[in-house]
């Protein structure tokens, strides 16, 4: 089947395939590492590697001089790393010459060099052997145990990643970042320095160290107060003159010192270091960042005072969310008003009315002088809302200066705090050499509607010199983080997106400026590096002696030793971070950094990976000196691998030492190829907003635009690339590790996408309503020129000779095209899928959300867009400025007088306008706006009058509108439903009432519950409530039960049947944690037949367990299917653990039945793998051989001996080894067989499942109690679910309820089962069974998922077959014994029935068992009831089936294929049929024709078609009767030819019944006849069915071997 082709594909070893090489010359070959398991991720030391394999498992290659027991140091072949086949490893890392990993449960493990202390474990200079290392933190009481992500290995140390997201350090030198200067640190320590900072990876070079951390948010401060804590004084002052205001912030308080900044230094580790002196003040000393700090406790901090880790250093700290330091924290965003501010704005508005004039005599050293005399005022934080207003005039006012008085050069003055000019300027002066590369600039930042306000009409130079500059200087800086462009609107929490707002921190030694910090210091503890303040780093990577930064828009930095042209530049200073150079289009998604090469992933035009190198030249000759590498070839700039195409689809890469390495996979069913062209299309769709961002935005803004819907524009813009930027990444570390489609973001969170792109298509509408793109498009051409050739560039435009601002509005429309882009790779990826599957649906279902927003957006919301402006353009321009508004949309309009007034005067005009909120009622001059959300609006009835009317009732006035044409029918249709839209909402603002006590049972369980059984709802204080019935008080009945998870921020949820106030029967519960446990329950426990789901299926551990349990533990017969692992377990369970007799598959095709103990695999067992490899004997633990047993190969040769080890990674072994003769091989066979001996017994399998049909039944045990119970126990389920239906008929179907009619009546009988009354019970069960309303029903019901739980998915192994079919017949009869307990006096199995029919017939029409001797009188369980079960159970059987015969299947299908190619005449005379018995004349559409040489596919044409329906029917006894009426076929068709009667010898028959099944063309035929073979009613098999089927069976062997000649 094509599911069975798509697994068998999927679980090939296509993934995880590693190769490695050096150097980049064209004669270089990658290597292919041979594995049994996939590659999950590898780390390369200096002369060594280390793998991660699916399973957990860990190998290392290469030169390992620590591994004692080595006879060469040197190993060519992976060797696995024993000691760690218990653990589950996660994570590996390779230094210069140690390893670490990191286990599932976070322990770390090292081995390797430790005379440094790099392993840290004291006392050895080498650990030959993963070892654990204890990172504990001795600070907590008592000390614990970190729990560690990630390690990275140096040269000399190490550093560990914890999941409260600290970094640890061991081993020695100023790399650690610790306080001390004691070496080799053994025990791992924390870093302090960079406590309460978020750290995302640490990554090792040599001697220096890299962390990537995400930036702390901004500070939710409290609002400080305006007057002083102590004396009640105001901390500002207003003294009014005739031209300015003096603005005093010197408050001295006469009780004390206020304190009010010094919150940020009564932690020492937020004390400011050295280097935070402002940026901006000239000074006469080393830079900032060469300083070391003074004493120990100076750390670098997370708030500075000044800009250490922010500020003015680089223009895209707006980009961050770095906090600022507090002087300036509570200017930042707009707190709630203050009562004065409006005084304040009305008093600046009127000293705006002051001409400029009077203040051109004032000359800049004036102003200068002003700044510089208050500039060592004592400054206290800014709080209040007054202060923010007049800083923000401060800035615009500044602004304005610059503009007006450019000639007077008083941007000298002012621009070391007007935020675009001079942060540019500090820029270069601290940067020194550094090109500048698409910075943004931060006076796009600056912008705010109030501000824009003012900046029109202030004009105030005065000002400046009375505000304190360092106050102004702090509150510009601040205002630049109240950006829109990388708003943190995307809450990052939400839909699981990683972080773009981070910085890179470096410490450890700096001699080749692998710091990047502009000079060659060390520094001993971490140092944010400035430079890549808001450059979006999503990954470090740490060469020998150089590093490595990869940006959300796919561009490398490198800083560091360049002596090879390792960094892929020949910038200078290599000290500071350059961009790689890489041709355009080249986006880059992995780094790797050896020793002195980098190695980049990268994606092109085309979708497949490609790979590039910097560095040097590795040569073949392996005895290379020192002085030869230095002088060797190297790369000016990353030149492209050629062999990369061949790879196949590159995951991932690593580098170290002088090798490479990269993770492949192959594109199996096109996924492969999908998930790399959904990631490439999002990287290169974020590298397009960011152009339009930077190439257009900033430029405009430069300019000094400061329209409010722009910035608006700005805003939704800068949200939507912040989501494509953070998906783009998401999708990145996607293709790295998982591969589940489910842990997708635009699939999980497609909510948040269809929003964000919904509010920027409002935005992008609002600026095209109000002009805003023809008010663009002056600005545009003084920017860019008259032909604006980068908006041309920008927006692709395929129509020529558009206007300016048509093509902007296009530009800016651009993005809602990426919706389609969506729904195309969704539907893509879900061509790999099943139509059937959930994966399948839930990537249409997206498709079809992303497809109908793009519609939605393109053809409504743009189209109204568009609609509307061009009313506006229209529309007189009076009332215009009062009605047009950004978010105002027009629906209709009436520009003739059609639609009339009521009663109107006859000269009167009156115009209507329907707006999405209001109704505009225009007459000459004026017009009255009536808001949509008050109007009631009515129809008028239309009898007899003709006219269409509309009653409008408004809060003041009411009146009708009247139309007499179609069309104005039309145009009110729109105001009623515009009308009813609003009206309905009115209506439910009256109707808000409290839903207490509304049916007379809610409240406080104190206050009494309902008697006897009703419905109810009672509700706990602690937030839990119940609704459902009730039985004297208590709950019971079907209720629907709520608990608050305070822990989890969720609910637990039951859904099910109580009894007694407990959870007693049926019911399902929804756990906070997101388990969901169906099935049984007894006194509050899950007790009976259950099935639990763990995890999605893109969490960490998903599983589904079915099967018993006993007092809330697992416990009796249960399949436990762990999807994390791909194993499948079928097996006995005792107190939550495996315990007993068991069967393992796994995805693998490894198959182990065995014994199992303390939930492992110990004790005498049977494995096998895939290619028939068998061990028999001894296991200790899961996979792992340990004491006697047989190994026997495939080809029969067999050892038997001491066996250890874990299977498929090499075993221990001594014993004798043995090659069968050909005289053995009967012995083989035998052993063989014994398959299946020590799997759990079919019969003790679903035990609760029955027994809780006998319960139903009303039984305590199988077979005990009285006959008439469960016919009285039928009768009352059966009605409780007919009043159901009745209540809700929606539930059933009309032909559900028939068949519920129907089982009311009990078959009747007196005396012995005759043939009649046993059609009758048959026919019952059938309808019993086909609803599981009924107890029957029920069990089949359940029995169905059960099996296909079992045997579907990794189940589906062949080696399960005969289990299946054993647990098939142990259902049979199981069920019979439930049949015969309601029918007490049907025969057992085999019996005969009463009177025997005394016409051939009768017995089992269903079945038509009717060729025994007796054929009418056998009662059997297959006949009664695999009719009813098999056709369910009919998919995964046949799939074992197929499995089972594939080889079988192939030998026969290819010499069917072969048969069939000769025409039918020469085929009847190859297979011997007499000549007697070829056809003369066959019927083709109706005509006879004559059988000639050369006729194909005549002869025997309707038993071939008859024969053919073998593989639609499901019973053997189905099967059987399409064989027999094939033989009839044959007999008709050969009776017409001879035209005499005559009797069939097996020599006749069988050539002639051979040429038929050959023409039958039977895809699976070996399936067909094993099921028939396994399943057939005893009683026909020696019968003419028997016969029959043998012939088929003859035939199958015999075209196997058929030879032609």
């Amino acid at each position: 089947s094509l599911s069975k082709k798509r697994n068998k594909l999927i679980n090939k070893s296509e993934k995880g395939l590693l190769h490695t090489w050096r150097g980049y010359s064209y004669s270089t070959t990658p290597e292919r590492v041979l594995l049994s398991r996939p590659v999950l991720q590898a780390a390369l030391g200096a002369r060594h590697g280390v793998l991660l394999v699916e399973g957990g498992h860990v190998y290392s290659f290469g030169e390992l001089p620590w591994k004692q027991n080595q006879t060469s140091s040197v190993v060519t072949e992976p060797v696995l790393e024993a000691v760690l086949s218990e653990q589950r490893v996660v994570f590996v890392a390779a230094g210069s010459a140690h390893s670490g990993v990191v286990t599932e449960d976070g322990g770390v493990h090292m081995w390797g060099e430790n005379a440094h202390g790099q392993c840290g474990l004291s006392g050895l200079s080498v650990i030959p052997n993963p070892t654990p290392v204890g990172v504990l933190n001795s600070v907590a009481t008592p000390p614990q145990t970190v729990t560690i992500l990630e390690v990275a290995c140096g040269d000399q140390h190490t550093l560990a990643l914890s999941a409260k997201h600290e970094v640890w350090a061991w081993g020695s030198g100023c790399q650690l970042g610790l306080n001390t200067s004691t070496f080799p640190v053994w025990k791992p320590q924390k870093v302090e320095h960079l406590a309460g900072r978020h750290v995302l990876q640490v990554a090792c070079g040599a001697a220096h160290s890299l962390v990537l951390v995400r930036c702390l948010p901004p500070p939710q401060e409290p609002r400080k107060q305006d007057k002083c804590g102590q004396c009640h004084q105001l901390l500002y002052t207003m003294t009014d003159k005739e031209d300015h205001v003096i603005i005093s912030d010197g408050h001295h308080c006469p009780l004390g010192v206020e304190l009010d900044s010094g919150e940020a230094n009564t932690n020492p580790e937020f004390a400011p270091p050295p280097e935070s002196i402002p940026a901006s003040e000239p000074q006469n000393q080393v830079p900032a960042s060469s300083q070391e700090p003074v004493e120990p406790a100076i750390e670098y901090s997370a708030e500075p005072e000044a800009p250490a880790t922010n500020g003015e250093v680089c223009v895209e700290a707006s980009e961050t969310n770095t906090p600022e330091p507090d002087s300036c924290r509570a200017t930042g965003g707009k707190s709630s008003p203050y009562p004065d501010e409006q005084a304040v704005k009305a008093y600046l508005k009127r000293l705006s009315d002051h001409a400029l004039a009077e203040h051109t005599t004032k000359t800049p050293s004036t102003l200068h002088s002003a700044q510089v005399s208050l500039k060592h005022n004592s400054v206290t934080p800014m709080g209040s809302a007054l202060n923010n207003l007049v800083v923000s005039c401060a800035s615009a006012v500044g602004e304005r200066v610059v503009s007006t008085y450019e000639a007077l050069s008083l941007r000298k003055v002012i621009g070391y705090w007007v935020p675009g000019e001079g942060r540019e300027r500090v820029e270069e002066r601290l940067r020194q050499e550094e090109p500048i590369q698409g910075k943004k600039s931060s006076s796009l930042e600056d912008i705010r509607e109030e501000e824009a306000e003012l900046s029109r009409r202030l004009s105030l130079p005065g000002l400046l010199s009375q505000v304190s500059p360092r106050l102004l200087r702090r509150t510009s800086r601040h205002r630049a983080r109240a950006i829109p462009l990388a708003p943190g609107g995307i809450p990052e929490a939400d839909a699981h997106l990683p972080s773009l707002q981070t910085e890179v921190w470096s410490w450890g030694r700096g001699q080749e400026g692998q710091l990047g910090h502009g000079d060659l210091l060390s520094r001993p503890q971490p140092v944010y590096v400035k430079s890549l303040n808001g450059k979006e780093v999503l990954r470090v990577a740490a060469g020998a002696h150089h590093s490595l930064a990869l940006t959300a828009q796919s561009q490398v930095f490198s800083w560091g030793c360049n002596t090879s042209g390792q960094l892929g530049h020949m910038e200078s200073p290599t000290t500071l971070p350059h961009l790689t150079k890489l041709s355009d289009g080249i986006r880059v998604w992995d780094i790797g950094a050896g020793q002195q090469h980098t190695l980049l992933l990268a994606g092109g035009d085309c979708i497949q990976p490609i790979l590039y190198y910097s560095g040097q030249q590795v040569k073949e000759v392996m005895e290379q000196t020192e002085e030869e590498e230095q002088t060797g070839e190297y790369t000016q700039q990353p030149v492209l691998l050629p062999f990369c195409m061949n790879l196949g689809y590159v995951s991932s890469v690593c580098a170290g030492g002088r090798t490479c390495a990269a993770l492949t996979d192959r594109n199996v069913m096109g996924f492969i190829a999908s998930l790399h062209e959904l990631a490439a299309a999002e990287r290169k769709y974020y590298c397009k907003l960011r152009n339009i961002n930077s190439l257009l935005l900033q430029p405009l803004l430069k300019l000094g635009m400061t329209v409010w819907l722009l910035q608006n524009l700005i805003g939704r813009l800068g949200r939507l690339s912040q989501l494509t930027g953070q998906n783009s990444a998401s999708l990145t570390s996607f293709l790295r590790r998982s591969r589940d489609i489910r842990g997708l973001v635009i699939l999980e969170d497609a909510h948040l996408f269809l929003d964000t792109y919904s509010e920027y298509c409002s935005a992008v509408g609002d600026l095209l309503v109000m002009g805003g793109f023809q008010a663009l498009v002056k600005p545009c051409h003084d920017v860019f020129g008259k032909g604006a050739e980068v908006v041309q560039k920008l927006s692709k435009c395929s129509e020529e000779g558009l206007p300016l601002a048509d093509i902007l509005a296009h530009l800016f429309y651009m993005p809602i095209k990426h919706l389609h882009e969506y729904g195309r790779l969704l539907l893509k990826l879900a061509t790999c899928y099943e139509v059937s599957s959930v994966d399948y649906q839930k990537l249409q279902d997206a498709c079809s959300k992303y497809e109908s927003m793009a519609l939605h957006l393109k053809r409504r919301r743009r189209k109204e867009a568009e609609y509307t402006l061009h009313f506006w353009k229209s529309f007189p321009g009076k009332m215009t400025d009062s009605l047009r508004k950004p978010s105002r949309r027009l629906i209709c309009e009436s520009s003739n007088k059609a639609l009339t007034l009521q009663n109107a005067g006859r000269f009167s005009v009156n115009w209507f306008i329907l707006f999405n909120d209001a109704l505009v009622h225009a007459q000459f001059s004026t017009h009255h706006v009536f808001p949509l959300a008050t109007l009631w609006v009515e129809p008028i009835s239309e009898a007899n009058t003709g006219l269409y009317g509309l009653k409008v009732t408004s809060p003041e006035e009411s009146f009708t509108l009247l139309a007499s044409s179609p069309a104005e029918k039309q145009w009110s249709r729109h105001l009623v439903d515009w009308g009813q839209h609003h009206t309905h909402s009115t209506k439910t603002v009256d109707s808000r009432r409290p839903r207490m006590r509304a049916d007379g049972s809610q409240g406080n369980p104190m206050d009494g519950k309902p008697l006897e059984e009703e419905l109810g709802v009672v509700k706990w204080p602690d937030g839990r409530m119940y609704t459902g019935t009730f039985k004297n008080g208590l709950e019971d009945g079907f209720g629907d039960y709520v608990v608050p998870n305070k822990n989890l921020n969720s609910c637990d949820n039951y859904q099910g049947q109580w009894k007694d106030g407990k959870i007693h029967g049926f019911g399902t519960f929804r756990y906070a944690s997101g388990e969901i446990y169906e099935g049984s329950f007894q006194d509050n426990m899950r007790h009976g037949h259950g099935m639990l789901r763990s995890g999605r299926l893109n969490s960490t551990s998903p599983s589904v367990f079915i099967g018993q349990w006993q007092y809330d533990k697992k416990s009796g017969y249960g399949v436990f299917d762990d999807i994390t692992r791909g194993e499948k377990y079928m097996g006995m369970w005792l107190d939550d653990q495996r315990q007993g007799n068991g069967v393992v598959v796994t995805q693998f095709g490894l198959y182990y039945e065995g014994a199992f103990n303390n939930n492992k695999m110990m004790g005498t067992g049977v494995l096998l793998s895939e290619d028939d490899t068998t061990f028999e004997g001894d296991f200790s633990e899961d996979w792992t051989l340990n004491g006697k047993g047989v190994l026997t190969m495939p080809n029969g040769d067999y050892i038997e001996g001491s066996f250890s080890g874990v299977w498929g990674t090499g075993l221990k072994m001594s014993g004798s080894y043995y090659k069968p003769s050909l005289y053995d091989s009967d012995k083989e066979k035998a052993h063989a067989l014994k398959l299946g001996r020590l799997a759990v017994h079919s019969e003790e399998k679903w035990k609760a499942v029955f027994l809780e049909c006998w319960n139903r039944l009303g039984c305590d045990s199988p077979g005990q109690g009285q006959t008439t119970t469960p016919w009285d126990n039928i009768a009352v389920a059966l009605t409780a679910n007919r009043r159901q239906q009745r209540d809700s008929p929606e539930l059933l179907s009309r032909s559900h309820h028939k068949t519920l009619e129907s089982l009311e009546f009990i078959p009747q009988h007196v005396g012995p089962v005759t043939l009649e009354v046993y059609h009758t019970i048959r026919r019952y069960l059938v309808k019993a069974c086909d609803t599981p309303l009924h107890p029957l029903g029920r069990l089949v019901e359940t029995l169905v998922s059960v099996y296909r739980m079992t045997y579907v998915g990794v189940g589906a192994n062949r080696r399960l077959l005969p289990q299946a079919v054993n647990e098939i017949k142990s259902y049979l009869s199981r069920i019979f014994q439930l049949v015969r307990f309601l029918f007490p006096d049907l025969p057992e199995e085999g019996g005969s029935l009463a009177d025997p029919p005394k016409e051939k017939g009768g017995s089992d029409p269903a079945g038509k068992q009717l060729e025994s001797p007796k054929p009418g009188c056998v009662v059997s369980s297959s006949a009664l009831l695999l009719p009813v079960l098999l056709p369910r159970l009919y998919p995964p059987l046949f799939t074992l089936y197929a499995l089972e015969k594939e080889k079988e299947d192939d030998v026969y299908w290819e010499c069917v294929l072969r048969l069939n190619k000769q025409p039918d005449l020469a085929l009847l005379a190859f297979l011997g049929v007499q000549q007697k018995f070829w056809p003369v004349t066959v019927t083709v559409h109706g005509e006879k024709q004559q059988v000639l040489s050369s006729t194909k596919d005549a002869c025997f044409a309707s038993a071939v078609e008859t024969l053919q329906q073998i593989s639609t029917t499901f019973t053997p006894s189905d099967k059987l009767q399409v064989i027999q009426l094939t033989f009839e076929e044959i007999t008709q068709e050969v009776l017409a030819l001879l035209k005499q009667d005559f009797l069939w010898s097996m020599d006749d028959l069988f050539p002639v019944f051979l040429f038929v099944v050959l023409h039958a063309r039977i895809r699976n035929l070996g399936s067909e006849v094993s099921l028939i073979e396994d399943l057939m009613d005893p009683c026909v098999q020696h019968g003419e069915h028997g016969i029959m089927f043998t012939t088929l069976k003859a035939c199958y062997y015999q075209i196997q071997h058929e030879k032609i000649t």
